[in-house]
């Protein structure tokens, strides 16, 4: 979410929108306000008191506000409601994904969660189906607004892909077809999932999967049975980082149950990566069909093995022009600065609700 929220923020700013953020952060003792170029920055300690800190944070926002716009996590659905009405501003709610999907079967989280959907005067999502599912719930103006990625300032250099290539000497036995899975592996991720569809996969034998990020105990117990010379994990890299990994990579997998857009299927589809994913949220927006990637039903193992022989089928020719139309859709479809104007369009048209 950071790097979607600072994505944002920057493209807003860009276009006159004065932006000021306020940093609900864990793991800092410090409050702080730095002003800079089309809004101000307010980092706000949590610490173990966050009824506080929701409660100090008001005196830091400017009375002539005109948006309160919460962005994903259950505090920000918390304060958003009262800090529009206090301000008597309008309330712009972003969901990013589990905000909602979990969200709304979470005993603790619901509540907050359809204040901030009823009291909005808009509600932007990232997935195209969750138009529909907000609506059937709440009766609120909701717009689909897809994630967005900059292709001219994502791209690995000469040097990278040279790392990348000697990387994969190293760790990847000859002949295989490497299949990476990025972020915060777990089992709500589809990861163990794919793992089972792969172990029954005619393909298991042919295939190194590269995990990269944090397993969580569930996967790293199932990655533990498997043979060692089918898979490697690297640890958490910063996504700039990451472009010294993804050309090693023939195939970038999600095969979420449920989720939003992630950043990582566009990044690798801006690099020409092809991708494998499930038909979950944003995901089936991106993968529409088979000409940008191979796409299977979410939840569905049986399902995720197949797609995981028809990608190594392809060979490499094949995954090259997979990669090859991702790029093109993203550069087409998926802009960040198309992402801009949308939350630009959006918070012309919100307006107070009471």
């Amino acid at each position: 979410m950071a790097v979607s929220s600072d994505r944002i923020v920057r493209n807003l700013r860009r276009r006159g929108v004065v932006v000021d953020v306020v940093h609900l952060q864990r793991g800092t003792t410090r409050w702080s306000t730095t002003e800079g170029e089309g809004g101000r920055v307010h980092r706000c300690p949590i610490g173990d008191d966050p009824e506080h800190a929701l409660r100090r944070a008001v005196t830091l926002l400017d009375p002539a506000t005109s948006h309160v716009v919460a962005f994903g996590g259950s505090l920000p659905l918390l304060a958003g409601p009262v800090y529009a009405a206090w301000l008597d501003a309008a309330l712009v709610t972003l969901l990013r994904g589990n905000d909602f999907d979990t969200g709304v079967f979470s005993i603790r989280r619901r509540a907050p969660l359809f204040d901030a959907l009823e009291r909005s005067a808009h509600v932007c999502v990232v997935a195209r189906s969750q138009v529909d599912q907000v609506r059937a719930l709440v009766d609120v103006p909701t717009t689909w607004v897809t994630n967005g990625i900059d292709t001219t300032d994502w791209s690995s250099l000469p040097s990278d892909v040279a790392a990348a290539e000697a990387w994969r000497t190293e760790h990847v036995p000859d002949g295989r077809t490497t299949i990476g899975l990025i972020g915060h592996l777990k089992a709500k991720k589809g990861v163990v999932l794919l793992l089972d569809a792969l172990a029954r996969s005619r393909v298991r034998d042919e295939v190194h999967l590269v995990l990269v990020g944090e397993v969580d105990d569930e996967v790293g117990a199932r990655l533990d049975r498997l043979d060692p010379e089918t898979w490697t994990h690297v640890g958490f890299l910063d996504r700039f980082e990451l472009l010294r990994r993804y050309p090693a990579l023939d195939l970038v997998a999600l095969p979420s149950f449920y989720d939003g857009l992630p950043n990582v299927a566009l990044e690798a589809a801006a690099l020409g990566i092809a991708l494998l994913t499930s038909d979950a949220g944003g995901l089936a927006d991106l993968v529409v069909d088979e000409r940008t990637g191979i796409r299977f039903r979410a939840g569905d193992v049986a399902a995720c093995r197949d797609a995981l022989d028809r990608a190594v089928r392809l060979g490499r020719a094949g995954r090259e022009v997979l990669g090859k139309e991702a790029r093109r859709v993203v550069d087409a479809d998926f802009t960040d600065s198309e992402e801009a104007e949308a939350y630009k369009r959006v918070l012309r048209q919100a307006a107070p609700r009471g």
